[in-house]
């Protein structure tokens, strides 16, 4: 397991802080019973930023026209929809939501070319909230494979306030490498053709890169 690079700067500035605090505590608060507890919390706090900005190893599972998850975290949108902004047709919506304990390191879905990429401003809703896919702030990605295109949104939640996405329209990713990330509770929007095969289920916990989220037909 390694730390996302994005996170260095936010744990240290806690790790400063929570440090000086320690020593405040130590210097200033004499009764045990007050200054221990005090510090426990502050150091649990530490390890926790240090904990959210993991990035775990994980085995990429094989085969042909795989869409794997994007994010871990729970599903809770399994829908026929109508994508209106970039593919302008009816998609099979699949949405990964990611509580504070969840990794928040997004990994691309599938092989292929960026063809779109846009940063949305909005609102901060509850990520599980039906109307955070339009209203909330959020990144949307488009990736052209052989097996069609592949639509994700990247959406802030109500205490995340920083979405991270590193796609670039024309070039070139690969399945499970890392495309961004969102800090602190959010949510993944996933678009797929009518036709895939959907092979998870509501309620249903996945992993990043490991939980085949789809399987699609190769363009005919």
């Amino acid at each position: 397991m390694t730390v996302h690079r994005g996170g260095w700067r936010i744990i240290l500035a806690v790790w400063v802080a929570c440090s000086l605090l320690v020593w405040l505590i130590l210097h200033f608060i004499s009764c045990l019973y007050v200054s221990i507890p005090l510090v426990a919390v502050l150091i649990f706090f530490m390890g926790f930023v240090l904990y959210f900005f993991r990035i775990p190893s994980r085995t990429l599972p094989e085969g042909d026209g795989l869409v794997t998850a994007v994010a871990d975290g729970e599903i809770v949108v399994i829908d026929r929809v109508y994508e209106p902004e970039f593919l302008k047709r009816e998609c099979i919506q699949v949405s990964i939501y990611m509580d504070f304990f969840n990794v928040h390191v997004n990994f691309w879905p599938v092989s292929g070319t960026v063809s779109y990429y846009k940063y949305h401003p909005g609102r901060y809703f509850l990520a599980f909230l039906p109307k955070a896919s339009e209203l909330n702030e959020h990144t949307s990605v488009c990736v052209n494979t052989e097996y069609g295109d592949v639509f994700f949104k990247q959406l802030a939640g109500t205490f995340c306030r920083r979405i991270e996405c590193y796609a670039e329209v024309g070039k070139p990713e690969s399945r499970g490498k890392q495309c961004g990330i969102i800090k602190f509770g959010s949510r993944i929007d996933i678009y797929l053709p009518l036709d895939a095969d959907i092979k998870v289920s509501l309620g249903e916990e996945v992993r990043a890169c490991e939980t085949v989220i789809a399987v699609l037909e190769k363009n005919r």
